[in-house]
């Protein structure tokens, strides 16, 4: 198990912690600092800002929009990055939803998987520099041609040679289908919302793209770099509450409402008859009772919160499912090193007794 800090993207004004977190969260052996798009900042300005202070640590979007860039925008601002750290690139990519990309970048949303898979084709195209990049489309034609344009495109390569033909790629999914394109053409998977309990669904949904003849990775070398708020604490109730505000913003008002992918995460979780309730309260106006009618599992199902050997616990319970990564919020400093020592100490717990398992099989 690896962790990851997510600085996300920005509220109203800058955050004025972010570079002590970083510093912090690469000495303390974190394996990657990741940052979010919304419709404010972007992903790549504030990655490369802190990123330069670093040796280390791996540089992720999680995640970049795919409306904010074309296929050889986005493949650009990648090899420009990752020249610069030294190799140290993930690019996480997301369809965002039909509020933003139709309402914030004027693109269409429809066919957010055909327009993944295409995308990600461009953007590999552009890294391997192996012939002029061309796309028959429908979504990114290269070169574009037809009503409206000159005829003069031409197919192009990067002048640049890429530091690396092969940066990692990894989507941002939640529903059935986008989670098995994540295992079919991605090197990892970002949940936002991620619980062990569920894990057997979501196995079901990535074995399905390992299992497609064109997918590039088995479960053995692919990431699962799940969102996960991690709190020591011996007043859970207290650290419960103040996630369900930001747990109603995403399942009651993120996105539109006839296609808000977050709340139907929730629903497929078994919480349907709240995500309704959340979803009215928020969307009238009552976001503090939108926030109060989430119960305590709600907002516990999906977060590591709780006393030193109730985290220690639930964080060996996310190792066993599979998840290779821990991308935790940071609240400064100490909670960067207590969250370090944690999973360090829980996991090679967890590996000693694995190991003492097979010694004692060993020997019978």
């Amino acid at each position: 198990m690896r962790l990851g800090l997510q600085l996300g993207y920005w509220p109203a004004q800058p955050p004025a912690d972010q570079a002590e977190l970083v510093t912090a969260a690469e000495e303390a052996g974190f394996d990657a600092v990741f940052t979010a798009e919304a419709w404010g900042s972007d992903a790549y300005t504030p990655l490369a800002w802190w990123g330069r202070q670093t040796t280390r640590i791996r540089l992720g979007t999680s995640v970049a929009q795919l409306s904010a860039r074309t296929p050889t925008a986005c493949a650009m601002a990648a090899l420009t990055l990752d020249h610069l750290c030294g190799g140290r690139h993930i690019l996480g990519l997301g369809v965002s939803g039909p509020q933003v990309v139709e309402g914030w970048y004027g693109a269409t949303f429809p066919k957010p998987l055909a327009r993944t898979r295409e995308y990600v084709d461009i953007v590999r195209q552009v890294w391997a520099r192996e012939a002029p990049v061309t796309s028959k489309g429908p979504h990114y034609p290269l070169p574009r041609t037809g009503e409206g344009t000159t005829g003069l495109g031409k197919p192009l390569k990067p002048i640049v040679h890429p530091l690396r033909a092969d940066i990692p790629i990894m989507l941002g999914a939640e529903g059935p289908k986008n989670v098995a394109l994540a295992a079919e053409i991605g090197d990892g998977w970002l949940p936002i919302f991620y619980s062990p309990r569920l894990a057997p669904m979501y196995n079901e949904w990535l074995d399905e793209g390992f299992a497609r003849p064109t997918a590039r990775r088995s479960r053995e070398d692919f990431e699962i770099c799940a969102t996960a708020q991690i709190v020591v604490t011996d007043d859970r109730a207290a650290v419960l509450a103040a996630i369900k505000p930001y747990l109603a913003l995403y399942v009651g008002g993120m996105g539109a409402e006839a296609a808000n992918f977050h709340a139907e995460m929730y629903r497929r979780a078994g919480y349907a008859a709240v995500v309704d309730e959340v979803t009215r309260l928020f969307r009238s106006g009552r976001k503090d009772d939108a926030a109060q009618a989430i119960p305590d599992e709600m907002a516990d199902d999906m977060a590591v919160v709780g006393n030193i050997d109730q985290v220690r616990q639930q964080i060996a319970a996310w190792e066993k499912c599979g998840v290779t990564m821990m991308v935790v919020r940071g609240y400064g400093k100490d909670h960067i090193d207590e969250v370090a020592e944690l999973v360090g100490s829980t996991t090679r717990t967890a590996r000693s007794a694995f190991s003492d398992s097979i010694i004692t099989n060993s020997s019978h």
